[in-house]
């Protein structure tokens, strides 16, 4: 079977936000054809758009999937595949930005550029959401530290289709506009156990006697 690398961003904030995403890391694990290559760190970040919210937990995975008969073909099957999980996760209609049981945005699909017509089962739940396009690579993704971050994780060098620079860059950029708080990592995936570790911080050297 031909596959692509694909690259898909995961983010909750309703409910224990860190096991919703280890469950969802092992979900996206076992669709059919697939095949988990990494997973980022988990993030603990601010909300954007909507800040009267509970942080987010956001992480990002490669998974190497299905590449379908063409570009289009694929990326509307994984697509469609997500949609379908997050409805599982009891994902509810609401406003643009506001909390999510569970979210997950196709960022990146191999070297593919597409806009195309979503099918119904693949729109969006986000309320009033006009955009009914797929749009690869996700065009908000070059200026979300949320995604930029947990990219860089496990794809730093990588310069996505139409982008000018790494995602390292990127997320560096970001970085100096939205601040170094607003995406701490806290947590790192364990994948014999299937599951966050937390990070734990090194401890402050000793200090000299005067």
């Amino acid at each position: 079977m031909r596959r692509v690398r694909a690259y898909v961003g995961l983010g909750a904030n309703i409910g224990d936000a860190s096991e919703t995403l280890a469950t969802g890391v092992r979900t996206l694990a076992v669709l059919p054809g697939v095949r988990l290559h990494a997973v980022s760190r988990l993030y603990v970040t601010r909300p954007v758009g909507v800040e009267d919210q509970p942080p987010f937990r956001n992480a990002v995975v490669a998974l190497d999937v299905p590449a379908g008969p063409d570009r289009q073909t694929g990326a509307i099957a994984l697509l469609v595949a997500l949609k379908g999980l997050e409805r599982a996760f009891g994902r509810q209609e609401r406003e643009r930005w506001g909390p999510r049981e569970l979210d997950l945005d196709l960022l990146l699909f191999g070297r593919a550029r597409l806009a195309i017509d979503r099918p119904p089962e693949g729109v969006s739940l986000d309320a009033g959401n006009a955009d009914r396009l797929l749009d690869v690579p996700h065009p908000e993704a070059a200026n979300r530290l949320f995604v930029l971050a947990p990219l860089g994780d496990i794809a730093a060098r990588l310069v996505p289709p139409g982008w000018k620079e790494t995602v390292a860059t990127a997320a560096a950029r970001r970085r100096r506009v939205e601040g170094d708080d607003a995406a701490l990592p806290i947590a790192a995936w364990d994948a014999d156990r299937e599951a966050w570790q937390p990070i734990v911080a090194p401890e402050a050297p000793p200090a000299r006697s005067t």
